[in-house]
């Protein structure tokens, strides 16, 4: 497994989604921070920080924040973007908009996998995923500070993705590449022999042709395709029986003829 992928088969570490911090850059509107604090902890981040945000701290803020209280009295608020990230060994911006010059440009489950992969290279830098304001993004000066650049594929007829909604999406995907997936719940399939099977098809037959759905002088091609159709289901015993079961109750012949099927 290379460091790149999700955590999928030993115990996920919550100590990596500690090394990845959440920068907020010129927040405007407090409850947008709280609700990106809520955001944050439901997904297991803690790390907070904030970078000249316009109110704060604000009654707002905790009020939307829902009882992540804790991070927001324990974000760090900056002066600057540089302050913030100045112990992080990659810094994520993110950026609705397209920049005249190219730069490395990856989705948010991408981001997730490298911000996981750097926060479990072993050393004690941090990674940084930074987010702009809500009317005008991160400037480019600011974009310049970070060695990639995040967007989410909205619809692009109506692409205006609220902060703390962006934050939601980003953390999300940083949880399950850490390794947080729920893993599917299947119940064990018991296959059927073909010899049951035929015997389904032969009954099924059977019970067609005494009910006069078919008609045996002019089948066409019914059997087939409903041969086709369990097919696809792929039944198993316990749907076998139930099937047997159906075919005998509904079987017109009688009692006597239904036993013997």
């Amino acid at each position: 497994m290379s460091q790149a992928e999700p955590n999928r088969d030993n115990v996920p570490d919550p100590a990596i989604l500690g090394r990845i911090r959440i920068v907020l850059v010129g927040a405007q509107h407090p409850g947008n921070i709280g609700a990106a604090a809520r955001a944050m902890k439901v997904m297991g981040l803690s790390d907070l920080a904030l970078v000249a945000p316009e109110r704060y701290p604000d009654a707002e803020a905790t009020a939307r924040a829902s009882g992540a209280d804790d991070l927001l009295m324990a974000a760090a608020v900056h002066d600057t973007l540089d302050s913030a990230i100045a112990d992080c060994a990659l810094a994520i911006g993110t950026s609705a908009r397209s920049r005249r010059t190219e730069w490395p440009l990856i989705d948010a489950r991408n981001a997730a996998l490298r911000a996981v992969e750097q926060a479990t290279a072993g050393n004690d830098a941090r990674v940084a995923i930074v987010f702009g304001r809500e009317r005008s993004g991160l400037l480019n000066e600011e974009l310049d500070r970070c060695q990639l650049h995040l967007q989410v594929p909205t619809n692009p007829d109506y692409s205006s993705l609220n902060l703390a909604a962006a934050v939601q999406v980003v953390a999300y995907e940083l949880r399950v590449a850490t390794g947080f997936g729920i893993a599917a719940t299947t119940t064990p399939h018991e296959p059927v022999a073909a010899g049951d099977m035929e015997g389904l098809y032969q009954h099924l037959h059977e019970v067609l042709v005494a009910s006069g759905f078919l008609d045996p002088q002019k089948p066409r091609i019914l059997m087939r395709r409903l041969r086709r159709l369990f097919s696809r289901a792929a039944p198993d015993r316990i749907e076998m029986n139930i099937l047997r079961g159906m075919l005998r109750s509904l079987d017109p012949r009688g009692e006597t003829n239904r036993r013997r099927s």
